[in-house]
């Protein structure tokens, strides 16, 4: 682990060259997931009845215990890779991450959420200019070829990234404000090297004072079923699990704000509030 000056982090909207590192940064936050997923499934009663029901049937056919047992359940496994939303238990959403990535070509580049570390500590901030990689460019052009509509553009989310000294070593996407007054985190991903270091509370609480500022009163968190992790984190800074209610209110946000769910109907993600 490495040792973060929080005080040091400027949090900032995603620019056009942060893109790969971003993807980069997401894809070794989410190993595992989608296993995970899978296995959640699998061991559902339902899940594991269906499995032995289709097992039976097969050992008629095949003169082998272990052919039927193994069958159905590679079967399954291939069929819930093909069929789980890419996106299930990263974001919460089933909606292309595109329209993530490309909120980097809007708003102004330089926009920033205040570090409030940084007012505590009286120090400035300072980041460094990104070092280009090599062949990055390639991959630019590749990105601006796609087309970019105003449908997609007003329906596209926010992506702000936590710099340090020029290294994206987190970040934290917001989808787009579809009620008025609610916001949704979608995705949260922090470095391998820089966990437990306060970066994810950083982001949280950093974009939760900027929605508050802009009017929001409640945020949401999508986070994966099977996420302890993910459900500490979040309940340590004061979210609640949406369904523990049972006012009037709170069953009419569950039915606005609902999980994702894949195979016979289980939930793969939970959803988490906060009353800012």
């Amino acid at each position: 682990m490495v040792r973060v000056d929080l005080d040091q982090v400027v949090m900032r909207r995603m620019k056009e060259d942060d893109i790969e590192v971003v993807k980069a940064l997401i894809k070794e936050g989410c190993e595992g997931t989608e296993n995970r997923l899978i296995l959640h499934i699998l061991t559902r009663p339902l899940c594991l009845f269906i499995l032995a029901v289709f097992s039976s049937i097969l050992r008629c056919l095949v003169h082998s215990f272990i052919l039927a047992l193994a069958i159905p359940v590679f079967l399954l496994i291939i069929f819930l890779k093909i069929t789980m939303p890419r996106s299930t238990g990263v974001l919460g959403s089933s909606r292309p991450s595109w329209d993530y990535v490309g909120s980097s070509y809007r708003g102004t580049h330089d926009e920033t959420m205040e570090n409030p570390y940084g007012r505590i500590s009286g120090k400035t901030p300072v980041t460094k200019k990104p070092r280009r990689k090599v062949g990055s460019k390639d991959k630019d052009k590749d990105i601006l070829t796609e087309k970019i509509t105003p449908e997609r553009e007003q329906a596209a989310g926010q992506v702000w990234v936590a710099d340090m000294e020029g290294e994206i070593v987190a970040c934290i996407f917001r989808e787009s404000e579809k009620r008025a007054g609610i916001r949704r985190i979608c995705r949260l991903v922090t470095s391998c090297w820089y966990r437990r270091e306060g970066l994810g509370r950083l982001l949280v609480q950093s974009l939760e004072q900027r929605e508050r500022e802009n009017g929001a009163h409640r945020v949401y968190a999508h986070i994966p079923y099977p996420s302890k992790v993910g459900e500490a984190f979040f309940r340590k800074l004061g979210y609640q699990l949406l369904g523990e209610e049972t006012e009037e209110t709170e069953d009419q946000e569950w039915k606005l704000e609902t999980p994702e769910r894949g195979f016979l109907g289980y939930p793969l993600t939970k959803v988490f509030y906060k009353d800012l």
